[in-house]
């Protein structure tokens, strides 16, 4: 279920609340007001999956300042099959993921998720287009919910790139 509608008024993204992986919670953003945010498509079997490791490290260094939401999708070589039981159970067991993970959604395409859609246009997000080319692209907001930078797939979660703007 997707929550949040797009306005080419608003470029917070504190307006969308979205389902959160296995479990009847829902992820208000308005929540993380004054907190920074990192959020990230994430999948349980590309090679890029020990980005969980340093997610996970970040977050429990700068978790008072900052939240790092997981977007669970398998768009990108259907890297992320599992149901939402398997994709919780793997990235707790294999990686102690503690930040927020959300329902599986889509990226890019027809069927995109409206906080996909404010994240990768201009003119909602007021800062520039984005084209998510596979799993692990970062996008970090600011504690107001504007979109500061984004980071492709390459960009380790503790490199200095994103380091410094936190």
């Amino acid at each position: 279920m997707a929550f949040g509608s797009i306005s080419q008024n608003d470029t917070s993204i504190h307006q969308y609340k979205i389902n959160a992986l296995n479990s009847d919670e829902i992820i208000d953003f308005s929540h993380f007001a004054g907190k920074k945010m990192l959020i990230v498509n994430v999948a349980s079997k590309c090679g890029f999956t020990n980005q969980y490791e340093g997610l996970q490290e970040l977050y429990a260094k700068h978790q008072d300042d900052l939240v790092i939401i997981g977007f669970p999708c398998n768009q990108f070589g259907g890297q992320e099959p599992g149901t939402e039981t398997e994709i919780a159970t793997f990235c707790s067991s294999t990686y102690g993921v503690s930040f927020p993970l959300t329902e599986k959604v889509e990226v890019k395409g027809p069927n995109v998720h409206p906080i996909y859609q404010w994240l990768t246009s201009k003119d909602l997000n007021g800062k520039d287009d984005f084209e998510i080319s596979w799993n692990f692209n970062k996008f970090l907001l600011d504690e107001e919910g504007h979109l500061v930078a984004h980071f492709s797939t390459q960009v380790e979660p503790l490199a200095d790139e994103i380091i410094s703007m936190l």
